[in-house]
């Protein structure tokens, strides 16, 4: 697995369980199985490795989690995008959910749990 870049520079080594954690926290009383949970860290190691790169930004990780998220709970997705893009007003939760029903309307089919 790649060696994950912080924002201030250091590395560390990846950390399934940390990823699973983050997810398991923003899912925290949703109705959500622990084997999708599984599945969808499973799905960001595969993109990790199959990128062929040795190192990968914090920021890019958390992209991975926040689309697996998105996919798989969306109230999970504006908890963890919240934290995680230091949400400070409102008007941030709105955009967000203003995106899903933008998606929503085109038609996109969700992810089955």
């Amino acid at each position: 697995m790649p060696s994950v870049v912080k924002k201030d520079g250091s590395r560390t080594e990846f950390d399934r369980r940390k990823i699973a954690a983050s997810m398991q926290l923003a899912l925290r009383k949703r109705p959500v199985a622990a084997d999708a949970i599984d599945a969808a860290v499973a799905r960001i190691e595969y993109q990790l490795l199959g990128s062929g790169e040795r190192e990968v930004r914090s920021e890019r990780l958390g992209e991975l989690v926040m689309a697996e998220l998105r996919e798989l709970d969306k109230v999970a997705f504006v908890r963890f995008a919240s934290v995680y893009r230091r949400f400070e007003d409102v008007s941030e939760f709105e955009d967000v959910i203003e995106e899903f029903r933008r998606s929503s309307s085109a038609g996109t089919p969700p992810r089955k749990r």
